[in-house]
């Protein structure tokens, strides 16, 4: 059972590695100048991040509601 689940973790990594990878290579070849992909790179790699951290929370459960509860108030 537990080889499944690792099996499952480690396609999904990969699969998350070949995204960014295909990320970059997309970013690297197409005609822009160096702030434009600078921050092209940038906002690939936040959105990246948000999705790992998504993902990591929403297969703990218990995790995304500690993680809600330390947040600060919108209003405060």
């Amino acid at each position: 059972m537990s080889d499944e689940n690792g099996n499952l973790g480690t396609g999904i990594l990969l699969f998350l590695l070949g995204a960014a990878a295909g990320a970059v290579v997309v970013a690297l070849t197409t005609p822009k100048t160096g702030p434009d992909l600078r921050s092209d790179i940038k906002d690939l790699a936040g959105k990246l991040k948000r999705k790992v951290k998504e993902a990591r929370l929403g297969s703990c459960p218990v995790c995304a509601e500690e993680v809600e509860a330390q947040q600060p108030e919108a209003g405060a």
